[in-house]
């Protein structure tokens, strides 16, 4: 049985997706309609479909294929990515992080996906790339998810900066580091 998020966690969740979102649009200078034309969904444990579990990781972004009711154009088809929030990975480290709280932690994991589909979105990176390409991106995520909460005053972010600092390193070292 996975450990999931109580409903007083869900509402910092939810707080965290709202505060990350802008966050991003503001990064990315993108205005509401554009930021609006992403199409995502933000889940956790309690929504997520077996196959979309998975243990090690906080979250992970899935890339479905959308197309509008009624609409037979291959061109309307859309990517729809869902984040999915794994809650037991989540609370098994805050466990063993004392000075890790649950909002700046979520916060950080949120902005990063998002910064994700947003790259992902913009053809500034390949969802399907290769597993060498992934890990630089994951590098590159993680720095530009730093320079955007470096910014931000929230109460115990820069904890959960120096857990992600490990992921400043160079690729090689990270590589040895799994």
């Amino acid at each position: 049985m996975l450990k999931k998020f109580s409903s007083e966690n869900i509402l910092l969740v939810n707080d965290a997706a709202a505060m990350a979102e802008e966050l991003v649009s503001n990064f990315y200078k993108m205005s509401e309609s554009q930021w609006l034309s992403r199409r995502y969904d933000i889940k956790t444990l309690t929504d997520l479909k077996p196959y979309e579990i998975v243990h090690g990781p906080f979250a992970q972004v899935i890339r479905f294929k959308g197309q509008g009711n009624n609409r037979l154009l291959g061109s309307s088809i859309y990517d729809f990515y869902k984040i999915c929030i794994q809650d037991h990975a989540i609370i098994k480290t805050l466990k063993k992080s004392l000075n890790i709280k649950l909002f700046p932690f979520v916060l950080y994991i949120i902005t990063h996906e998002l910064i994700h589909i947003v790259r992902f979105s913009k053809f500034l990176q390949s969802f399907d790339a290769s597993p060498a390409e992934k890990m630089a991106e994951e590098i590159r995520v993680h720095e530009k998810t730093s320079d955007i909460l470096g910014r931000v005053r929230a109460s115990g972010i820069n904890d959960v900066l120096k857990f992600y600092k490990k992921w400043s390193e160079p690729v090689e070292k990270m590589q040895d580091l799994s």
